[in-house]
């Protein structure tokens, strides 16, 4: 289902006059709010590295590497140019420092000695970038590089930004790196590099945390940005602007606009049992169904919330069944039974196998009373 959806009396063409294209995405539902020209492929410069950083803290979130693991910097790497940290040839290097020089620095050296490291050689790399954009079903996206730097072929959306963003956003350890104003990369010799965030709006508005500013002559000034206040958060893209103080510019209107107009209403939590299930060969009986994640819509500020029915399709449960794991999905459906949305269940506690004699009781005392 695709949204476009521009509420209340803001015109569509008072926001990103100077953008070749934008979004505005609501986090949560992944609802885009406003759009521009968000299929058109433009080069994403430095944007890139949103890419680079979500493989990143995928393997670390996997546990295939850590924060702490050594990257050896080759000659290929030290040698970029344009923004960098000036990683020294030949030294070793903690993930986490050059994921401080990716998302504050925006730093090229730093996006090639991690795409050598996860993917043996930076072509290597770049296939594993194409390979998510597939999987993230990214219909405007191809990389050639982990950098951003323009090369014929290297390109992306404001939509597909969002959606990578989106998704990089879901590992919240790199929050606490993009919203970093300023750092010091300390290099083994004792000396230091002063790092400071390409993205203003990290200091000079409130809520936002990320995300990944970039420019280059092709592509001109670009920004991903994301920000959270109370319980929603947005995500923005600019793409093709004339300046950083535009970027900047027409980023926070956006933003502005998102937090005075929008809300978010939870339909279901996840703590909220929707219904309960007979469970075979568990030592409970009946088990409660929950949805694997809350349940979200964004809606207008002005707006009544909406009443739901539920319609809950569940397989046969037979235990050992962990919470997390799909059982069955929810049918969600408005005041006149048109299915909204369906989502996944699961069920509300981890259910174990029990043994033989345990389930001969178990029958027995089902017999006895009568079920």
């Amino acid at each position: 289902m695709s949204f476009f959806l521009i509420v209340g009396t803001v015109k569509a063409e008072e926001f990103a006059k100077n953008a070749k294209s934008a979004v505005l995405m609501e986090y949560s539902t992944g609802k885009i709010l406003y759009e521009k020209n968000k299929d058109e492929k433009l080069a994403p410069a430095s944007m890139t590295k949103i890419m680079t950083m979500l493989i990143l803290m995928e393997k670390i979130d996997n546990k295939e590497i850590s924060l702490d693991s050594l990257v050896n910097i080759s000659k290929s790497a030290s040698s970029m140019g344009g923004s960098q940290m000036f990683l020294d040839e030949g030294s070793e290097v903690k993930v986490s420092e050059l994921i401080k020089g990716l998302s504050i620095a925006s730093a090229n050296d730093a996006a090639v000695a991690i795409a050598e490291f996860l993917g043996g050689s930076v072509d290597n790399f770049v296939n594993m970038m194409n390979e998510k954009a597939r999987e993230l079903k990214l219909e405007n996206t191809s990389f050639k590089n982990p950098h951003g730097l323009d090369q014929e072929g290297h390109y992306s959306s404001a939509k597909d930004m969002a959606i990578m963003a989106r998704e990089l956003i879901k590992h919240d350890t790199i929050l606490k790196f993009t919203s970093t104003y300023e750092d010091y990369f300390n290099k083994s010799d004792g000396s230091k590099t002063w790092l400071v965030n390409t993205n203003k709006l990290v200091r000079f508005y409130n809520g936002v945390d990320g995300l990944k500013t970039g420019y280059t002559n092709t592509a001109k000034y670009c920004l991903t940005a994301t920000a959270k206040k109370n319980n929603i958060r947005f995500i923005t893209v600019l793409m093709g602007e004339e300046s950083s103080d535009l970027r900047s510019k027409e980023t926070t209107e956006l933003l502005n606009y998102a937090f005075n107009n929008y809300k978010l209403n939870t339909i279901l939590s996840s703590d909220n049992i929707i219904k309960e299930e007979y469970v075979e060969k568990s030592n409970v009986d009946k088990v409660g169904l929950v949805t694997i994640n809350d349940v979200n819509e964004v809606i207008s500020n002005n707006k009544e919330l909406d009443k739901y029915n539920y319609n809950v399709k569940v397989n046969k449960l037979v235990a050992p069944i962990k919470k997390g794991e799909k059982v069955g999905t929810v049918e969600i459906k408005d005041k006149d039974g048109l299915i909204v949305r369906e989502e996944d269940i699961t069920v509300n506690n981890d259910l174990k196998k029990i043994n033989y004699i345990e389930l001969l009781l178990k029958s027995f005392k089902l017999l006895l009373s009568g079920k």
